[in-house]
């Protein structure tokens, strides 16, 4: 079954990782797409290995954090489809892993521009949309660092928490309007974003470690965050808005454990 049949979605970040795993998984479910990044590079890989399947995209290089990029984004959709059903606002950077009084204002200001005003100009741009049709799925990526300290620097951390916050309040606003809004928070997932973190731990011989804070004891790959992205995007997620959902394994779930231990 198709479960995205019919439907018209956005999506960001797309170049790699989370973002080309939904848009190829958002395809496979009849989806027309738009997607963007910054990497030109990967973002033309994406948009060919969609086309190659026999899917409708079109790719378009920029910046989701510029108001004029994210509108550009709604045109091309409106004019090559139709007006956007789904939205996945997923576009977003790391920053530097500082400790808060070795971080710049300068690395402060962009990653709340990426991660947190680039979310909140997906909303305002394509809910406008939307809510003619009385009905939309916007979708936010967030982040475990958004819901606990340790899982990345000061920046990112409060930029993710602000994602979720995001969420919530615009789910409660535009829910008359027939849009409903949700976040994901991944864990430690293998993207472009945390390859260092992976590419450390293999030259450390420690590779074997990654992912063991979580009860799971693995990282995941990104079909594992793409897959609710779809459900969140699907009509089967017609009463499930103003959720943050964790995607980490049972992380979050836990205070720090040894495993196998029960004390």
């Amino acid at each position: 079954m198709q479960r995205l049949q019919g439907k018209r979605a956005i999506i960001t970040g797309a170049a790699s990782g989370i973002g080309r795993a939904s848009a190829q998984l958002f395809a496979q479910h009849g989806a027309s797409l738009v997607i963007t990044d910054l990497n030109a590079e990967g973002l033309a890989e994406s948009a060919a290995s969609i086309e190659s399947s026999g899917g409708k995209v079109r790719a378009l290089v920029g910046d989701a954090s510029e108001p004029a990029h994210v509108q550009k984004l709604l045109d091309a959709c409106v004019s090559e489809f139709g007006a956007p059903d789904v939205c996945f606002a997923n576009a977003g950077i790391s920053g530097l892993p500082v400790p808060i009084l070795d971080e710049r204002l300068e690395d402060w200001e962009r990653t709340l521009r990426v991660n947190l005003i680039g979310c909140y100009l997906a909303i305002k741009t394509v809910a406008p949309e939307m809510a003619k049709a009385g009905k939309g799925s916007i979708i936010l990526t967030a982040s475990v660092a958004g819901l606990r300290s340790g899982a990345g620097p000061a920046a990112y951390s409060a930029s993710k928490a602000g994602v979720i916050s995001l969420a919530q309040t615009a789910a409660c606003q535009l829910a008359t309007r027939g849009i409903r809004v949700n976040a994901i928070c991944p864990g430690l997932i293998q993207t472009g974003m945390t390859q260092p973190i992976f590419d450390f731990a293999i030259a450390a011989g420690k590779k074997d470690r990654l992912g063991k804070h979580s009860p799971m004891q693995r990282p995941a790959q990104p079909i594992e965050v793409a897959t609710l992205a779809l459900f969140l995007a699907s009509d089967d997620a017609s009463y499930v808005t103003g959720q943050h959902i964790a995607v980490d394994g049972g992380l979050t779930a836990t205070h720090p454990f040894t495993p196998g231990r029960v004390i």
